[in-house]
């Protein structure tokens, strides 16, 4: 990802981002929501790491990709920051989702959308199945999917969460491209083929389980390492000659 910011009326040079620092900054931004809730006016690198559990020099090299935002000695004014990294991701504006896929996960991202989503705001559920079709989720009523070309166009959404089987993933998603859509948030186990300029977040849920199991294989590794190496240590101590001549 390539960032532009201005600095006066002169343009700074093009930066790429790599996606490990995207990643981070809804941490960021998270954290330093907390933050102002709680009244905190100004914040050091090294505050702001012992919260988060980040280094403050990565918290430094993280925010400099973006213009720094701080002084040395006196830290980020809290409000400032947070604005800021607001604008970076995009939230400082109202952005409009759609929800394509009216099952569990769907009804369930509708019912948590519905006001835990500071700068998204969720405009329609859609669906193909007739039985779910005109059903309410909350305030919302599940509307025809074979409708979403005419909804769009008297409704742009530039984000649609994509909730359906994976081998209907890519036609629904081409068929939101092709309406106007910009963004697709895809939790199907599909990875889609969609035109240059779209973007795409997948969310695999059993893949992020799969990494979870690892490190808690790799942690009972670990941990079976250092007993059995105490152990040993225990063991030598038991045998030592100057102990045994005593």
């Amino acid at each position: 990802m390539f960032y532009n910011s201005k600095k006066g009326n002169a343009m700074k040079e093009e930066v790429r981002i790599s996606g490990a620092i995207i990643r981070r900054l809804p941490r960021y931004y998270r954290y330093l929501g907390e933050l102002k809730q709680q009244g905190v006016l100004r914040i050091s690198s090294g505050e702001l790491s012992e919260i988060m559990g980040v280094t403050a020099s990565q918290i430094r090299q993280d925010l400099n990709h973006f213009g720094g935002f701080g002084q040395q000695g006196f830290g980020y004014k809290v409000d400032f920051l947070y604005e800021e990294i607001g604008k970076i991701l995009g939230v400082d504006e109202t952005n409009h989702l759609i929800i394509v896929g009216a099952g569990h996960l769907g009804t369930a991202m509708a019912v948590y959308s519905g006001g835990k989503m500071p700068g998204f705001i969720l405009d329609a559920v859609f669906d193909v199945d007739p039985e779910r079709i005109g059903e309410k989720i909350g305030e919302r009523e599940v509307l025809d999917f074979n409708g979403i070309e005419n909804y769009l166009k008297g409704h742009p959404a530039a984000l649609a969460a994509l909730m359906v089987p994976h081998e209907e993933a890519e036609a629904c998603a081409l068929r939101l491209v092709n309406a106007g859509v910009k963004g697709i948030w895809n939790f199907s186990h599909a990875d889609l083929r969609l035109p240059a300029g779209v973007a795409v977040e997948n969310v695999h849920m059993v893949e992020s389980l799969m990494s979870l199991t690892y490190s808690v294989k790799t942690a009972g590794k670990k941990r079976t390492k250092k007993k059995k190496k105490e152990q040993n240590a225990e063991a030598v101590t038991e045998k030592d000659p100057v102990q045994e001549k005593m």
